[in-house]
């Protein structure tokens, strides 16, 4: 199901939206901060991310979704991430 455009959504509503890369340490922390210093409204962080990002067997695969994977899966990707 498409929610987009999903900012524009949670400004309708009043929102104080902060646009990220979901992946990215620094972008986390600065909205976090940022969500955090807001008081005049309520803020919500859309962060976009890839699932399974950074294995190449499971990045952007939706069977790991909702499973866990199995104990070969999880070191196979484990090494990938190292």
């Amino acid at each position: 199901m498409n929610l987009e455009p999903l900012i524009a959504k949670w400004q309708a509503f009043g929102w104080h939206t902060i646009e990220i890369d979901g992946h990215n340490m620094r972008q986390i922390l600065s909205a976090y901060q940022q969500a955090k210093e807001t008081t005049d409204k309520p803020a919500v962080i859309i962060a976009h991310t890839i699932k399974g990002k950074g294995v190449s067997f499971m990045e952007n695969v939706v069977d790991f979704h909702g499973r866990a994977p199995t104990k070969e899966e999880a070191e196979r990707a484990l090494k990938e991430l190292e």
